[in-house]
């Protein structure tokens, strides 16, 4: 410890300061107990294992990806996982038969509230059907608005309405449910458009 502190403090600390680091050390928090340590060790070797099969399974996520070879991927921000994700809560593009329908299965589409001659303007999204879609479908609009500039400049004009962050995110998830259906269905990679 004493070379290790000489050596990043340019000599500055010596010997002292070491056996004093040490010192304060001995009397902190910190536990010299077999037990803990041992426990800390499996911890340790538990959390490494885990991310060891987090990583297995981001590849066989890739493998499987490349084979399907789905349009998803060509969106900007969309990656392997956000895109299996997708593919995977939509199944089969031929059970809709438009975008307002996978748009209801996501449970992005606004519920309707009426009463007599009254119908409300403003009402939130139902949020029935594919949770995981739906999350998928908001994490891909934040990163495709990031990445794409008709994507950008959709948001940016939401926001420009006065909407909140998450209401023109929503209308971002919609525009993307859109596409998304567009290019499962003629199985087309997705072509951005600026302006």
């Amino acid at each position: 410890m004493t070379n290790l502190l000489s050596a990043n403090s340019k000599g500055k600390y010596t010997r002292e300061k070491a056996e004093q680091i040490r010192d304060l050390a001995r009397n902190s928090i910190g536990h010299d107990s077999g037990a803990i340590g041992f426990e800390l060790r499996q911890t340790i070797r538990l959390i490494q294992n885990l991310q060891g099969e987090i990583d297995l399974l981001d590849s066989e996520i890739k493998r499987i990806m490349d084979d399907v070879q789905s349009p998803v991927l060509s969106i900007p921000g969309i990656g392997y996982v956000l895109g299996a994700i997708l593919v995977s809560e939509t199944g089969n593009i031929e059970n809709f038969s438009n975008p307002a329908k996978l748009l209801a299965f996501a449970g992005l589409d606004p519920s309707i509230y009426q009463s007599g001659q009254y119908n409300a303007k403003s009402t939130p999204m139902v949020k029935r059907g594919s949770t995981y879609l739906r999350w998928g479908l908001m994490q891909a609009a934040r990163l495709v608005a990031y990445r794409d500039g008709t994507f950008a400049a959709y948001m940016e004009k939401k926001l420009s309405e006065g909407k909140h962050y998450y209401v023109a995110l929503t209308h971002v998830s919609k525009k993307l449910v859109r596409v998304l259906f567009h290019l499962l269905k003629t199985n087309q990679n997705f072509a951005p458009h600026f302006g």
